[in-house]
C-alpha cells in the first residue's frame, strides 16, 4: 500500500501536511482544489477509514495512524465550523 502525504491549507492560512496510509486519498481529493470545510472532513472521512479498513484486509489490524489523522482533522475543522465559507486547499499530494 503506497503511502499518501497531502498538503492543505486551513481557513485561517495555517499549513498541514496529513497522512494517509492507501493511495485512496487520490480518489477523493484532488491537487490544487478548495472544498468546503464540510465537504473536506466528510471526503477525509470516507478516505481514511477505507485507507484503515485496506490496512485491515492485508495485515489484520486498522491502522491507528489514519484514525488518529482522521481526528485531528475533525478537532482542527471544529475550530472553523462558525465560518460559514470555510474551505481548505489541497496543494500537493505526494
Amino acid at each position: 500500500m503506497p503511502e499518501k502525504r497531502f498538503e492543505i491549507s486551513w481557513p485561517n492560512g495555517d499549513q498541514e501536511s496529513c497522512y494517509s496510509p492507501s493511495s485512496i486519498i487520490e480518489r477523493y481529493l484532488h491537487e490544487g482544489e478548495t472544498y468546503s470545510l464540510e465537504q473536506f472532513v466528510n471526503l477525509t472521512d470516507k478516505a481514511l477509514n477505507i485507507a484503515s479498513n485496506r490496512v485491515q484486509e492485508k495485515y489484520g489490524f486498522s491502522c491507528s495512524s489514519a484514525m488518529d489523522q482522521l481526528h485531528r482533522i475533525k478537532q482542527t475543522a471544529l475550530k472553523f465550523e462558525a465560518q460559514a465559507d470555510a474551505q481548505v486547499t489541497v496543494h500537493k499530494i505526494n
